[in-house]
């Protein structure tokens, strides 16, 4: 398994990707990473690290990397020799199964897009996020690529979350559509079409209308909404995690108790904590593409880094864009 590290993305740049790139290598013996970027600055922190595991590991210099402030539309013109670009351009070579960006979310999706070129059937690519649940985790698609989307684009996201459930959990995934209410006649125009085009497909197993308050209650293996939708949710979600996570160890340090059960409270915290930690779900597919690419948050921590990677492996693995890519056809030969 070869996957490529765009080294410069992120808020965090180097010194988030290069220690999480080691913590993956260490933990997946058979594992082999290309990190994409200024060798100058990633050198120093290959220090030290086992040759075992330096064996597993190369550099491909460049010190261009697009930052989070630059157009998207730049990216095709002048950052051809970034290190993004060039990340995409080793799974488009074949030389990796996948890559890994921390990066400019508009510039990956253009590059992606250039380079790998979407799945025939597949009108545009879409980011999805794994979420937590009460019972299990589910897949939520878009989260940011397209805030505004058509029926049919819908429709071509919830085939492309199934393909990936299934994939990664080995069971007919349950799809399920964002909406403001259960009702068949609520929501906009295009997700009620959606909703229809759901329902004809035998392919698919649709569960109908879900709304938000049921998002983490495992009714629905995938959930589908716009990207401007998507975006807002997995955001607020992140947020209110945090804030659940800080309100509790403030009342637990608050409890006057004895030291068992302090302990005790402590030990739930950390379960539960481990449980929602947003890090834990960092590593977003994007969907649709010839390749995989995997966006990371661009403030991520190192932990979370390693996930999307993580993350990556598992898409890769699974050849998941092939996967798509049979059942797109599939479905449009049976239509």
């Amino acid at each position: 398994m070869r996957i490529a590290i765009d080294a410069m993305g992120g808020e965090g740049g180097v010194e988030v990707t290069i220690p999480a790139a080691l913590q993956i290598l260490e933990k997946n013996p058979e594992l082999f990473l290309i990190l994409v970027g200024d060798e100058d600055l990633i050198g120093p922190l290959l220090q030290g690290t086992n040759s075992k595991v330096l064996e597993r590991l190369s550099v491909t210099h460049t010190a261009e990397q697009i930052s989070d402030e630059a157009k998207p539309g730049n990216a095709l013109r002048s950052a051809q020799e970034s290190s993004m670009f060039l990340a995409v351009d080793l799974v488009k070579r074949g030389a990796v199964e996948a890559m890994v960006s921390a990066g400019n979310t508009g510039a990956l999706l253009m590059i992606g897009r250039h380079l790998l070129k979407t799945i025939p059937g597949i009108q545009k690519p879409a980011i999805v996020a794994t979420i937590p649940g009460a019972t299990r985790q589910s897949y939520l698609l878009d989260v940011g690529a397209n805030p505004e989307c058509s029926a049919q684009q819908l429709f071509e996201f919830a085939v492309m979350g199934s393909v990936l459930a299934e994939s990664l959990n080995g069971a007919e995934a349950r799809v399920g559509l964002l909406n403001i209410g259960a009702e068949h006649h609520k929501g906009t125009e295009e997700v009620r079409r959606a909703a229809h085009l759901l329902t004809d497909c035998a392919a698919l197993n649709y569960s109908g209308f879900i709304e938000a308050n049921d998002l983490y209650e495992g009714v629905a293996d995938v959930v589908v909404c716009d990207g401007f939708v998507g975006n807002v949710t997995i955001k607020s979600s992140a947020g209110v995690a945090n804030v659940i996570n800080k309100l509790l160890t403030k009342q637990i340090a608050n409890i006057s108790r004895n030291l068992a059960e302090r302990t005790a409270l402590r030990e739930a915290l950390a379960e539960m904590s481990e449980q929602i930690n947003p890090q834990k779900f960092n590593g977003a597919s994007l969907l649709g593409l010839q390749g995989s690419i995997v966006k990371s948050h661009g403030n991520t921590t190192v932990e979370g880094f390693t996930y999307a990677i993580q993350q990556s492996i598992r898409e890769a693995e699974n050849a998941v864009p092939q996967l798509i890519a049979k059942k797109v056809a599939a479905i449009i030969e049976a239509n």
